[in-house]
């Protein structure tokens, strides 16, 4: 079992940043292929990064690629998501996910195992 606790996210201005952070515990967590994925409470969650368990390999959608960036630290068990130039559309609930299908980055929503609760990301106009 992991356990996934995400933090940093706020209200911010149009194009200003914001920096997420997740940390996970439990079952040796820097093992699985993580990512971040975002949508509004109840509803679809839509794919923003990935990142594989070595760090090594990252993977965007298309909408923040170029603005966000993902990174992880495994000797702290912490993946980041460091977002800028942030637009209006980029609003939403994010989700730190841990994926319990495969150590590659992955988009698939299906992949992912292990869930936080979510941070609210609201970027005004």
């Amino acid at each position: 079992q992991v356990q996934l606790v995400e933090s940093g996210g706020g209200l911010v201005q149009a194009g200003n940043s914001l920096r997420l952070s997740c940390v996970a515990s439990g079952r040796t967590s820097s093992r699985y292929a993580m990512g971040w994925l975002r949508g509004m409470k109840g509803k679809e969650r839509d794919f923003v990064a990935a990142i594989s368990w070595s760090g090594e390999v990252t993977y965007y959608a298309g909408s923040v690629k170029g603005r966000f960036t993902i990174s992880r630290d495994n000797a702290k068990n912490t993946v980041y998501l460091q977002m800028n130039n942030l637009k209006s559309e980029d609003t939403a609930v994010y989700y730190c996910a841990a994926s319990t299908a495969t150590r590659g980055a992955t988009s698939l929503e299906t992949n992912y195992g292990y869930w936080g609760q979510g941070t609210q990301v609201t970027v005004s106009s």
